[in-house]
């Protein structure tokens, strides 16, 4: 009687099951390479599990930051369990357990991890009683979790613009994270122990403005009893984001440009100037360049701001950030509300095909919403809002136009799927609608989700 036989289960049913196991579990050779890891990893990571598996172990640690102290190489070195409490790259604390499988020569044959985001005090050996000698890598910063090279490219524009004190313009469109890479950008600077004080421009109303950035002195207008500091002297020694700056009005724009360009102010009511050390980074959603065309902008603002500009990329051009970005989420916004929520295949594929247009904001809301009013702990496509669902019909001579008939035949299928998705929402409706089987209807969403741009 086979092994399988023997415990009543195909290995296929055995795999599924250990998917659903909420501990990740992972199998490694003797010599750091990853054989097996259950889909807990993606949690935890951000990475499917067909991405982690084979995946270099030093790109994991080094490259990707997955674990800030790695445990495995102590396990080769000294041939005992080990335990670790460790920070995940998307901000999970975990323990992991390492447990070395010896040969008959009593050599590592494989190592066996088990990594849990709550875990309790055991008798295993931590790392240090058993005299790890290696560096930790460094983490990537809190909240900026990326995988993309557009944002990789992104990330190091502004670890560079960090070291200097020009003024710096961050623009994209809304919702895509400028404010985050304001603070990157002055926790990687050498004003990172001062202020970070946000200026929204569009929030403070004209004739407030000027008394609000530059403060004003007693008696400076009705109601200034007493001398106040302005957000400006707030910031003084760090740094001052001006966030929306192209709502700025234009009878204030003259006035930071003075301040901009000399590093000094006049607080309302004072005939003497105050010098301001601070660091300016501005944001915008709009198109500056054709504001500064139509006389909506100053030109010589535009230019004194934008010395260096750093252009975020929407998140629908970075796909590989998608999955990351959703775990994240479902992790802190589980943790803050209390409530442990996990993603269907089907429902996931489904984010995957989104647009975004209201990019990481849209996003961050969206699970949100999900976390707290789904009271199944597994969310599902009828979960989803409407407009997830929404797809863009493909004319039936694109359709057509495949290089053989299996390509066409295809091109038809996933229309005809994708449709009825937008049209019925849930795998069991798309199979109704359809006259198929729920497990095909599954399988063809995750197929042509996963396979479709947004």
């Amino acid at each position: 009687m086979g092994k399988t036989e023997h415990f009543g289960l195909d290995f296929e049913t055995f795999a599924r099951l250990i998917d659903n196991l909420h501990d990740e579990i992972t199998i490694y050779d003797n010599n750091y390479r990853m054989l097996y890891v259950n889909k807990a990893c993606e949690r935890h990571y951000g990475f499917t599990q067909q991405e982690m598996v084979n995946m270099p172990f030093w790109d994991v640690v080094q490259k990707h930051n997955s674990w800030d102290r790695p445990i495995l190489p102590v396990v080769y070195e000294k041939k005992l369990p080990a335990k670790q409490e460790q920070q995940t790259y998307l901000g999970l604390e975990v323990l992991t357990i390492a447990v070395p499988l010896l040969d008959q020569e009593q050599e590592v044959e494989y190592v066996l991890l088990s990594i849990r985001d709550n875990f309790h005090e055991g008798r295993i050996l931590d790392p240090e009683e058993l005299t790890l000698d290696a560096d930790p890598s460094a983490a990537k910063p809190e909240d900026l979790i990326y995988r993309s090279s557009l944002m990789e490219q992104t990330v190091t524009a502004a670890r560079k613009v960090g070291s200097i004190s020009a003024p710096c313009l961050l623009l994209g469109e809304s919702g895509c994270g400028k404010s985050l890479l304001a603070k990157f950008i002055h926790a990687n600077s050498k004003r990172a122990e001062k202020p970070f004080v946000v200026v929204n421009c569009a929030a403070i109303p004209q004739e407030l403005f000027e008394s609000e950035l530059f403060g004003h002195v007693e008696g400076a207008f009705s109601g200034a009893t007493k001398p106040r500091g302005g957000l400006l002297a707030k910031a003084e020694g760090g740094t001052l984001f001006l966030d929306e700056i192209s709502e700025l009005p234009l009878s204030m724009q003259a006035k930071l440009l003075h301040a901009v360009q000399e590093l000094e102010y006049r607080p309302v009511g004072s005939s003497s100037p105050v010098k301001a050390d601070v660091r300016i980074l501005a944001a915008s959603n709009r198109n500056m360049e054709r504001m500064v065309e139509t006389g909506a902008f100053r030109q010589d603002l535009y230019f004194r701001l934008n010395v260096f500009d750093i252009v975020i990329p929407p998140l629908r051009d970075r796909q590989e950030d998608l999955i990351p970005l959703l775990h994240y989420f479902f992790n802190r916004y589980g943790k803050t509300h209390g409530k442990g929520k996990r993603l269907s295949s089907e429902a996931q594929a489904l984010l995957c095909q989104y647009s975004w247009p209201g990019n990481i904001r849209e996003l961050a809301h969206l699970v949100e919403r999900l976390v707290v009013t789904v009271e199944d702990e597994i969310i599902t496509m009828d979960h989803l809002p409407s407009s997830i669902y929404e797809t863009t019909a493909t004319p039936i001579s694109t359709l057509i136009s495949a290089n053989s008939l299996d390509d066409a035949l295809e091109a038809v299928e996933r229309q005809l799927i994708m449709d009825a998705v937008a049209k019925h929402g849930s795998s069991r409706k798309v199979a109704t609608a359809l006259k198929i089987s729920q497990s095909r209807a599954s399988r063809l969403i995750r197929k042509y989700s996963l396979n479709s741009a947004p």
